[in-house]
């Protein structure tokens, strides 16, 4: 594998946790999860005033440790796979966020960014709306109940904006809407297949035999 260092990234409910658990147990590799326990996300999908602002500034600094932490590791000995990039938590901020925070939230992203290290290659995971919303009820997180269709469909826009315009690494886009990658292996091991001939660029996985 020529990329040591793999990031995966999709909306809430897309299934990046599920999909970098699979993945890295295929490739062996290294997987590192986002830390997701933020004190202030039950009082944010609740609406509660000031928590938009307090659940951006945990997330962003939660992020920027854990990165900082995984560049430390030895990265020439196994690939590693983490289930999110830096960047994100700029989509969120921008939709969240009203102009005087986001002042505030500007300077401070401007001045943790430079020091996380980059993936060599993304894999953005996509999916419709209503697939979206089907899989987070089906997970059924406790702080995830408040969550409104509306707000899902808006990160859905904003993360299929952000990744339209992405340029920073090679990228792999794949729709999930209908693949299935826990009960069809065969769909993982052509994607490990097209992984290892990638190079610049960006390309779409599509499993053998579906249209397009």
């Amino acid at each position: 594998m020529k990329f040591r260092s793999i990031a995966v990234e999709g909306p809430i409910g897309v299934g990046k946790t599920s999909f970098v658990e699979l993945l890295a147990k295929k490739i062996h590799a290294h997987s590192v999860l986002e830390k997701v326990d933020n004190p202030f996300l039950r009082d944010f999908y609740r609406d509660k005033q000031g928590s938009a602002f307090q659940a951006q500034l945990f997330f962003l600094l939660s992020r920027h440790r854990q990165l900082l932490e995984l560049g430390q590791r030895d990265l020439f000995h196994q690939v590693t796979l983490c289930d999110y990039i830096f960047p994100k938590d700029k989509i969120f901020a921008y939709l969240n966020l009203d102009d005087s925070e986001l002042l505030i939230y500007d300077k401070l992203y401007a001045m943790l960014e430079p020091q996380v290290p980059k993936p060599d290659l993304v894999i953005v995971l996509q999916a419709s709306t209503a697939k979206l919303i089907e899989r987070i009820k089906r997970r059924r997180r406790d702080y995830e109940a408040e969550i409104s269709e509306a707000y899902v469909n808006e990160v859905n826009k904003a993360y299929n904006y952000f990744f339209f315009h992405y340029s920073q690494t090679p990228l792999l886009v794949i729709d999930t809407t209908e693949i299935d990658f826990v009960h069809h292996e065969a769909h993982l091991d052509e994607l490990v297949e097209q992984l290892r001939k990638m190079d610049r660029g960006v390309q779409y996985y599509r499993p053998l035999g579906s249209p397009g």
